[in-house]
């Protein structure tokens, strides 16, 4: 057994949207992304698996979650902002700075073209 199948999978976080095949279910490609993040962040070892699933959680209990669980991975992300600002991998202003641009990148791109964070100064 090597040492990867030896750590918890992110795949077993709690309420994760699955196929019939158990596989991790994405409706958005920013989904997938944000899941390959968190993923690689744990297998650099930049969090632990406890760490994860009890950020998760509480982001997961929220009051006002979504009755469909359609907001899944909105929760996801905002444990994901929280983790790496209490890590201190970001700050929340960096991390806010960010998050405003990409928001004015995909306003100015034009429909069918990726998002390039190039695209929030032609706004």
């Amino acid at each position: 057994m090597n040492t990867h199948d030896a750590k918890p999978s992110l795949t077993l976080s709690p309420g994760l949207p699955k196929s019939r095949e158990g596989e991790p279910a994405f409706a958005e490609p920013w989904q997938a992304e944000a899941f390959a993040m968190t993923v690689h962040l744990h297998e650099k070892g930049v969090f632990s698996w406890s760490e994860w699933a009890e950020v998760l959680s509480q982001e997961l209990y929220r009051p006002g979650r979504r009755a469909d669980a359609s907001d899944y991975y909105d929760c996801w992300v905002a444990a994901l902002s929280r983790l790496v600002t209490e890590l201190s991998i970001t700050s929340a202003a960096q991390l806010d700075g960010l998050t405003k641009q990409w928001q004015q990148a995909a306003e100015a791109t034009p429909h069918g073209q990726p998002i390039r964070l190039e695209n929030a100064a032609k706004r």
